[in-house]
């Protein structure tokens, strides 16, 4: 694979994360992780974005109960929006993004 459809095929993990959360990176990733390493970095990278970022949110919905999540639940929101478009940057030239904030899951 060129290294110019390994970054195309990173960058949208992470772009149609957006319309498609889940699947359409999942599919993605799968298809694609044993043709490029540099695709099964950035898939595993965006599942452990996926999964932290779902436990800030769920967190930051139950604080909502306590009024601290007003403020919190927003701006968990907008880190998810900000890395994902940093990370789509980053892969696109071919950089490998470690993105803040995350736990790594998958490794």
């Amino acid at each position: 694979m060129s290294t110019k459809d390994e970054r195309l095929y990173a960058m949208l993990i992470y772009l149609l994360s957006f319309p498609f959360p889940i699947l359409a990176p999942l599919i993605i990733w799968l298809m694609k992780r044993e043709e490029s390493e540099f695709i099964e970095y950035h898939g595993k990278e965006y599942l452990n974005l996926l999964i932290s970022y779902t436990i800030y949110l769920t967190v930051s919905a139950l604080s909502l109960l306590l009024l601290i999540g007003v403020v919190l639940l927003p701006v968990v929101g907008t880190m998810l929006a900000v890395f994902t478009i940093i990370a789509a940057i980053k892969s696109y030239n071919g950089e490998k993004y470690r993105i803040p904030l995350i736990i790594r899951f998958v490794k």
